[in-house]
């Protein structure tokens, strides 16, 4: 039965696909009504980043570095590389584009064309590349027992969908000046990327990433979004039409698969992070499609996008920081194409999410990163509107709303009040350990104060080869042992049939809270029973501040049980109480429980893996009650509060004192 797209897009795919290139809002470096009108700060931000650039070496994509996954579980060592010299190389063409500079191949003058000759040299080292798929992916290496990549048999994934972005919008870009400077060189890109991607992509169907078999994610708009702009701008000889519709009809085939599995609540169970990945390359993807066919390819009003485009502003804490759930950083990347959601915040009438993507790309300071790929910052220097908003004033920070719950994820967000991240913010999770890029964490929650998180998730670590695989669960920071939830004997168990029952929600405006029963996310036998509510209550006119209270009640569990609490900043503590408070000395949190009732133990963690550092510092605390006793059932309530910080602190590393 056809999808979504399908239904709507295919039966006129055929007229409306003649010499699209033409009609995108991205032009040609020939344009320079567009290029030269680029506002002056984004100009030189980009000329003066790729003045430094071509004072740097070339990152080198070696044999040595791309074995290692294979070897000794290193991905980063080839990875980096990889994304060093895609961005190298966006970053130049983005500046051979806004100067609009040119000369003839035999030219020998020197510096004629020092943006346009060092982005040849890139787009060449990875022409000359036995691959462009990280090792990790690769399949048919491993297959055969091989360290090395087989040219002759590539297998396509996100690095080719990368390097096939970055080949398809070069051209399309600086193509009559590639024509002049490096005559060949756009044939040669058009046969690497047939070869990598498209004619792989025509002659098998059944690619893991299509996600034919209900699991598609983040992998299905990486790799179509990559095959639609070839597509679009690669089989452009007169003889690719029947191609080029073929090629596009199978992209939105395969885009349905993803459509099918989004939630219509818009959350994504990958994360924060994979929402760029993911849901944010399906809305380009439809922007390209309306562009290049018009009206007849146009299926931007899908009813679930709306929600989805909300994701990100419900998720945010404060600054850069994140619910991060599933495999995203506390602390976002700062490389995301912002005016993605502040184009479609736009067009369906959010402007709380307008709101949001300028401040979020004024809080990364750049409002066309290379890094994100050339295709998206060539199309956020080429948007006019974009342009003049985010060089403008700065926006009033008021999109955060005062609850959000997404029942298909089961992730409840609340805040003291709305359209502020002052006080406290809460945001728990129910939902299953199957989830995409999953983390053992039902019933776990976060605390922020002033947007600032202090009870957290700990992030993804960086990847290595073992990350995808069956020892996933290995690596700590996945464990249930380091997530805020209870361990009644036994940690949770990974797949899709350990999950939260008996789930419920609580919509007041004095208070938000969810309630769990938690014992299908252990071994069989380790609790019969076990109830969490997380609930925020708001502080009411001349009543008591905000608090938020952590109830759990057990039954038929063992003699001694672990209630586990990951904070980030210092900690003190005593008998039935304890303190986190930022390692800045902002507003910190305080905890209590009944005295006696639990043995309270602390375990410093240090951090040396760099994506962690990033979020947290040098240390992570857990902070462990263990509730003992006699009887078959039990219960304990914690309670935290908002709270100054203390005086006598002047250590900018976290730490732990007991008083």
């Amino acid at each position: 039965m056809p999808g979504p797209l399908s239904a709507r897009l295919l039966p006129l795919a055929e007229r409306a696909l003649a010499a699209p290139a033409d009609r995108l809002t991205v032009p040609d470096v020939t344009r320079r009504a567009v290029w030269d009108a680029v506002p002056g700060p984004l100009r030189t931000r980009v000329l003066d980043d790729a003045a430094e650039e071509l004072g740097r070496p070339a990152p080198r994509l070696t044999a040595g570095a791309w074995a290692r996954a294979l070897r000794d579980g290193n991905r980063s060592a080839y990875e980096d590389a990889a994304w060093r010299l895609q961005e190298r190389v966006s970053l130049l063409c983005l500046a051979a584009v806004l100067t609009g500079e040119s000369a003839d191949a035999t030219d020998p003058a020197p510096g004629a064309c020092p943006h346009l000759d060092a982005a040849v040299d890139g787009l060449v080292a990875f022409a000359e590349a036995s691959t462009w798929c990280w090792a990790p992916h690769e399949r048919f290496a491993a297959a055969r027992g091989e360290v090395v990549p087989d040219p002759d048999d590539p297998y396509p994934d996100l690095g080719t969908a990368e390097v096939a972005a970055l080949f398809a919008w070069a051209d399309h870009a600086l193509g009559p000046h590639l024509d002049r400077r490096a005559p060949g060189l756009r044939r040669r890109l058009r046969r690497e990327v047939d070869q990598r991607l498209l004619g792989p992509f025509e002659r098998r169907r059944d690619w893991p990433w299509i996600g034919a078999d209900g699991g598609a994610n983040n992998w299905n708009p990486w790799m179509h979004g990559a095959v639609l702009a070839a597509a679009l701008l690669l089989c452009d000889d007169p003889g690719d039409h029947g191609r080029r519709v073929r090629l596009v009809s199978l992209v939105v085939e395969g885009l349905d698969h993803y459509v099918r599995v989004l939630p219509d609540d818009g959350g994504i169970d990958e994360g924060i992070s994979y929402w760029w990945a993911g849901a944010c390359r399906l809305l380009e993807i439809l922007d390209l499609l309306a562009e290049a066919g018009g009206p007849a390819l146009d299926a931007r009003e899908l009813p679930l996008l709306a929600a989805l485009l909300k994701y990100p502003r419900r998720m945010h804490l404060g600054s850069d920081r994140y619910v991060n759930v599933g495999d995203a950083p506390a602390r976002l990347d700062t490389r995301q194409p912002w005016q993605v959601p502040f184009r479609w915040g736009g067009r369906l009438g959010q402007p709380d999410t307008v709101a949001h993507a300028l401040a979020g790309a004024r809080q990364q300071g750049c409002a066309a990163p290379p890094r994100a790929g050339l295709g998206r910052a060539l199309a956020a220097l080429a948007d006019r509107d974009w342009c003049r908003a985010v060089t403008g004033p700065a926006p009033e920070e008021t999109w955060q709303e005062r609850e959000t719950w997404l029942p298909r994820l089961q992730i409840l967000v609340a805040r003291e009040a709305a359209g502020s991240a002052d006080g406290l913010t809460l945001a728990v999770k129910a939902g299953h350990n199957g989830e995409h890029h999953n983390h053992l964490d039902v019933g776990s929650y976060w605390l922020a104060v002033d947007g600032r998180p202090l009870v957290v998730d700990v992030g993804r670590p960086t990847y290595t080869a073992q990350t995808f695989g069956p020892d996933r669960y290995a690596a700590w920071p996945f464990t249930s042992a380091w997530h805020n939830v209870p361990e009644p004997g036994a940690g949770q168990c990974p797949g899709a049939a350990y999950r939260a029952r008996e789930v419920d929600v609580e919509l007041r405006a004095e208070a938000t809270a969810l309630t769990a029963e938690l014992s299908g996310a252990y071994p069989a036998g380790a609790v019969a029973r076990w109830d969490r509510t997380v609930r925020l209550t708001r502080a009411a006119p001349e009543a008591a501040a905000a608090y938020v209270s952590v109830e759990d009640r057990w039954r038929d569990g063992p003699p001694e049980v672990a209630l586990r609490h990951v904070l980030a900043g210092h900690v003190e503590h005593g008998d039935g109480w304890a303190r986190v408070t930022p390692p800045d000395g902002g507003r910190g949190l305080e905890m209590r429980w009944e005295p006696g009732a639990a043995t309270v133990a602390v375990e410093p963690r240090e951090l040396d893996d760099p994506l962690l550092t990033r979020s947290w510092g040098e240390v992570l605390t857990r902070l462990t009650l263990t509730v003992r006793g006699p009887e078959p059932q039990g219960g304990l309530c914690v309670r935290w509060l908002v709270a100054a910080a203390p005086l006598n602190y002047r250590s900018g590393r976290p730490s732990i004192s007991n008083r």
